[in-house]
């Protein structure tokens, strides 16, 4: 299991969260495979409660199934959640794009740089860091939602997303094109120099290069799907 340490101020029910949400992505826990809440507990160094509780938010958002005296498992992967999450990333963040050419400030302007930065640098080297590279991809349309003051609509985006992500994260290779560090960087440009149109349509090039063949995907891993 993946763990990093508890944040600052971070409740047991937000790390627990944030944790087996983050394992669900990386596959970690497996699409379809049991869950325990002991098990998960004594990982996270937390009681049962708080783990218990991170169960029921993922369970909301169709992630996790629960099953009354029997326990709990991660869901498979929905085809249908999945594609509407892709549309509900284009949607919002398109218009975020616009919004963020009006709303940019100084402070927002040099995270999304430093991403960049970062983003060119696992790029160019010599060994591919394909989860570096999605975690600041991840990062870099965070800062954007952030910049637009649309904090509460980016963890909305982000809670459907997960079933994106499970599929992205079978499909490393496409943050490993250096293309998408350059749409990047002209969508900074275009929101700097406060050209929504221009923003507008540089998002949904770049959203159209995370095309994922689910159906072959499906015929690699047909266990993890919901048939």
């Amino acid at each position: 299991m993946y763990l990093t340490d508890r944040l600052p101020r971070e409740t047991g029910r937000d790390y627990a969260l944030r944790t087996i949400k983050e394992n669900i992505i990386r596959l970690e826990l497996a699409p379809g495979s049991m869950v325990s809440e002991n098990e998960l507990a004594a990982a996270l160094g937390l009681s049962r409660t708080p783990v218990r509780e991170a169960l029921i938010e993922l369970n909301k958002v169709r992630i996790v199934e629960i099953y009354p005296q029997r326990g709990s498992s991660v869901a498979l992967i929905d085809p249908a959640l999945v594609e509407e999450a892709r549309f509900m990333r284009r949607v919002m963040e398109c218009a975020v794009a616009e919004l963020a050419c009006t709303t940019l400030t100084p402070e927002w302007l040099s995270r999304l740089q430093e991403n960049v930065r970062l983003q060119n640098f696992y790029i160019q080297a010599e060994t591919p860091y394909p989860e570096m590279l999605m975690s600041l991809d991840d990062q870099f349309h965070e800062l954007l939602f952030g910049a637009a003051n649309k904090p509460q609509t980016c963890q909305q985006v982000a809670n459907l997303s997960i079933h994106f992500e499970r599929v992205r994260s079978l499909a490393l290779s496409t943050v490993k094109d250096p293309q998408i560090v350059r749409d990047h960087e002209a969508l900074l440009d275009a929101i700097v120099n406060r050209n929504p149109e221009r923003a507008r349509r540089l998002m949904e090039t770049h959203l159209g290069r995370y095309a994922i063949d689910v159906q072959a995907l499906k015929e690699q891993y047909p266990d993890y799907f919901k048939k």
